[in-house]
């Protein structure tokens, strides 16, 4: 008994040791990950603290931030007390709602096809075709949305003419917004993500697919028994990601898609912001409704990552 503070001792030294140690085998790549570290304290958590400040003083420019004015939470009260609040969230969640249940699965669905193409020729043309579009600019994805889409000259409304119907002002009924801009994103950005379930199909063994095959399992069966479990854990974390950024939209494209007389849908808290606390020069407002954006982004990715610790084997921490 009296050995064990002195074993104790010994085992936090034979501990130290092992980190020090394994911190020195894997020096390179904490090199490699410096600057990574460098940019996140530089230009994400630093200005967060700024922008924190920012959200509960009356900013002014000339002032600073030590010098502006304390008014404490009057923009989350402004913010939350808005007219358009309700309008916001809703077309915010909205869109996000269509891009969780199309554009979170539509990835998935292509990577499952392009794995089932017996073809590498094929299977490599239909990847790069798919996965070229994600380097188009915005500004350029919304041009060909809106040539598309145009009343005059739009391949869409020349087609649905030729059917003998009634040409459709898509982008100034407020009723087509949500699948629009949906549509948009997931032509733009599928074949991007499809190449991480790609990459993690090529985890599975494929001494699995051969055992099911002697045991008379078809491609339905492989695919729901072998494959899909196999890339379960990555479609969970994504799906975690995902759900952190639920308040958030690319509001670049939605500025460039959008106009006042399709407000009503179109209009998310992100562009509501820009045009409020950017153009308009209030960035005390924006900077709270920035923050209030990511709390709610905090509980909800912590809230989904318990979930995914009790029920699945998958958990972001």
């Amino acid at each position: 008994m009296q050995n064990a503070p002195a074993s104790a001792a010994l085992k936090g030294k034979l501990s130290n040791k092992a980190k020090w140690k394994s911190l020195k085998s894997n020096y390179p790549l904490l090199l490699m990950f410096l600057p990574v570290l460098v940019y996140y304290v530089a230009f994400r958590y630093i200005p967060l603290l700024g922008a924190l400040i920012i959200s509960v003083k009356k900013y002014q420019p000339a002032l600073g931030i030590i010098g502006s004015k304390w008014v404490g939470l009057e923009y989350f009260d402004q913010f939350i007390h808005s007219v358009f609040f309700w309008r916001l969230l809703r077309n915010t969640l909205a869109i996000n709602f269509f891009q969780l249940i199309l554009g979170f699965t539509a990835p998935i669905l292509l990577a499952l096809m392009l794995n089932e193409i017996g073809s590498s020729k094929f299977k490599k043309t239909v990847q790069s075709v798919t996965y070229l579009p994600n380097f188009i600019s915005s500004v350029v994805v919304v041009g060909i949305v809106v040539v598309f889409l145009s009343p005059t000259t739009g391949v869409v409304n020349s087609i649905i003419t030729k059917l003998g119907m009634e040409k459709i002002h898509f982008l100034t009924e407020p009723s087509y917004f949500w699948i629009i801009y949906t549509l948009m994103v997931i032509w733009q950005t599928t074949g991007y993500g499809a190449i991480i379930y790609l990459a993690a199909l090529t985890g599975i063994s494929p001494e699995l697919y051969e055992a099911s095959k002697i045991d008379g399992a078809g491609r339905w069966r492989q695919l729901w028994h072998i494959t899909l479990p196999g890339i379960s854990s990555t479609i969970v974390i994504l799906l975690l990601m995902r759900l952190g950024n639920l308040l958030e939209v690319g509001y670049e494209s939605i500025i460039l898609l959008y106009n006042p007389s399709i407000y009503s849908t179109a209009d998310v808290i992100s562009t509501y912001v820009y045009r409020r606390g950017i153009l308009n020069g209030d960035y005390s407002f924006a900077s709270a409704v920035g923050f209030f954006q990511s709390v709610i982004g905090l509980v909800l990715i912590v809230t989904a990552n318990k979930i995914a610790k009790k029920y699945t084997e998958s958990s972001l921490w």
